[in-house]
């Protein structure tokens, strides 16, 4: 009941950045169904079944409001297209994920794989992979086309990194960055870019709106980091990043911040104990005592103020905003 209780409580800032943008994302839900639609009985079932989980939708609003702020207002039939692009290509890539970390759950839902098995989760994550692509092919929209799929290779090249680190456990913090510039904040870049570019924008504001979303990107996965050492109550248990043996901020900054005995100990508990419930709390209080966290929480608001920058060069609106909004969000959730 709690988690529940205090996700509806978490909807309200995300009600209140969507305000501006309200009418287009109503009208995009029904044209992102549409870009589903498929003469497979079997697919429309599932599209039916992912449409209906869906999250916060934070990449069609980043969309939507970026092309508002670029164009003072304007919008274009484009911009639909560039957050169903987007929309298609993220979830073609989270299908695929679920495939890939044998995961059965999505946002509390059963996962596609849980529910009709790999080799039908691996080519849904396909058939949506072609629909966000010839969507924008059909439409000559190969400007937004080529935004994203820059998104889709660094994703890949990201996780694979990631993997190929996480053997070693051995990732320095410019890897790390580079990990998470590439895995998550690539997608939020395209989100930003597609909408700038989608109502015409030069290259220059294209490429300064990329930054943003990258920046906001690194903000809200090292915000992800740190949930690993709260103990708030927020879906995700305390640890699970150790347990996983996942390389975040707090222990690589403690790992190069102590002495070689202590970093022999902390690799070894992450590598060999990472199951270990005592030796993981033990690890969680030495990044704590070692000021792990609140270096970590300099960067991210490093980060956050770089992303402040770049909205300093738009006059203010309604829908700057809600990105000034979105960014507080980022960094202040509790989930």
């Amino acid at each position: 009941m709690n988690f529940h209780g205090e996700r509806s409580a978490l909807m309200k800032p995300v009600e209140e950045i969507k305000l501006p943008i309200a009418k287009e994302m109503e009208l995009f839900e029904s044209k992102f169904k549409d870009s589903m639609l498929s003469k497979v009985p079997l697919l429309n079932r599932i599209t039916y079944y992912i449409v209906r989980r869906k999250g916060k939708q934070m990449r069609p609003m980043f969309v939507f409001l970026v092309a508002k702020m670029v164009s003072k207002g304007g919008f274009d039939e484009r911009t639909y297209r560039g957050a169903s692009v987007v929309e298609l290509i993220h979830t073609a890539t989270l299908v695929h994920d679920d495939v890939v970390d044998d995961s059965n759950r999505r946002r509390g839902f059963f996962s596609i794989n849980a529910l009709w098995k790999n080799k039908i989760a691996v080519l849904v994550g396909d058939f949506l992979l072609s629909k966000g692509l010839l969507l924008s092919i059909d439409n000559e929209d190969f400007d937004l086309l080529k935004l994203i799929s820059i998104a889709v290779r660094e994703m890949s090249e990201g996780e694979l990194l990631q993997i190929e680190k996480a053997r070693k456990l051995d990732i320095t913090e410019d890897v790390y960055f580079e990990i998470i510039r590439q895995k998550t904040a690539t997608l939020i870049a395209a989100c930003c870019g597609i909408g700038a570019a989608s109502v015409g924008a030069n290259n220059d504001t294209v490429q300064q709106m990329r930054k943003f979303g990258e920046y906001i990107g690194i903000a809200f996965q090292i915000k992800d980091d740190l949930f690993d050492y709260t103990e708030d109550k927020i879906g995700k248990p305390t640890g699970i990043d150790i347990k996983e043996q996942k390389m975040t901020l707090p222990l690589i900054y403690t790992l190069n911040n102590c002495s070689s005995e202590k970093k022999k100990w902390l690799i070894n508990s992450v590598k060999n104990h990472n199951k270990n419930k005592k030796r993981v709390k033990e690890v969680i209080a030495f990044v704590k005592e070692n000021g792990g966290l609140e270096y970590t929480v300099k960067k991210m608001h490093d980060y956050k103020n770089r992303a402040l920058a770049i909205l300093d060069n738009y006059p203010d609106s309604e829908y700057k905003k809600s990105l000034l909004q979105m960014i507080d969000y980022v960094v202040n959730r509790k989930i």
